[in-house]
């Protein structure tokens, strides 16, 4: 006789999203960066108490930082640990990449925007892209496209029946 083996649902690795840096900016260079965090800090991660709509990637004294993340510290946490839930968080990043976000954000003018946060096996990781502020008729260009794509896949839809 076999063993009947619990069939788990995947669950998703992703923690927090910047939803609004789609609409905002022009995102072109993906990286990916590990977080240096404290204890309650992956604790309440882990409990979901992270909020990064507004973040975003500095670069100071050649080492770059999360500014404007926030994690909630848990109403259980230690009373001896002094929890600053807005905190600049550093990122861990090789040489090679750092050298080339320092030549983007000097040279070429772009900011470095935070889109996710995710579990990679047991590190917390964070999604940044490069980009540039969209203008307002950047704006509304992609919502007419966005509309009509939508409209698009609806008339298919009826077409095909």
């Amino acid at each position: 006789m076999s063993k009947a083996k619990n069939k788990a649902k995947p669950q998703s690795n992703t923690i927090a999203l910047n939803k609004k840096a789609r609409h905002e900016f022009i995102l072109e260079d993906k990286f990916e960066a590990g977080i240096e965090l404290q204890g309650w800090e992956v604790k309440s991660i882990r409990a979901g108490k992270v909020n990064i709509s507004e973040t975003f990637v500095t670069i100071q004294n050649g080492e770059a930082y999360l500014v404007g993340a926030q994690i909630q510290p848990l109403h259980a946490a230690s009373t001896h640990v002094v929890a600053n839930p807005e905190r600049s968080r550093k990122l861990l990043l090789s040489r090679r990449e750092l050298d080339r976000l320092i030549g983007a954000r000097d040279r070429q003018g772009y900011s470095l925007i935070a889109t996710a946060m995710y579990w990679k096996k047991c590190w917390v990781k964070l999604e940044f892209f490069t980009g540039k502020g969209k203008k307002s008729h950047d704006k509304r260009t992609d919502l007419k496209d966005k509309d009509w794509s939508r409209q698009k896949e609806r008339i298919m839809k009826h077409s095909a029946r």
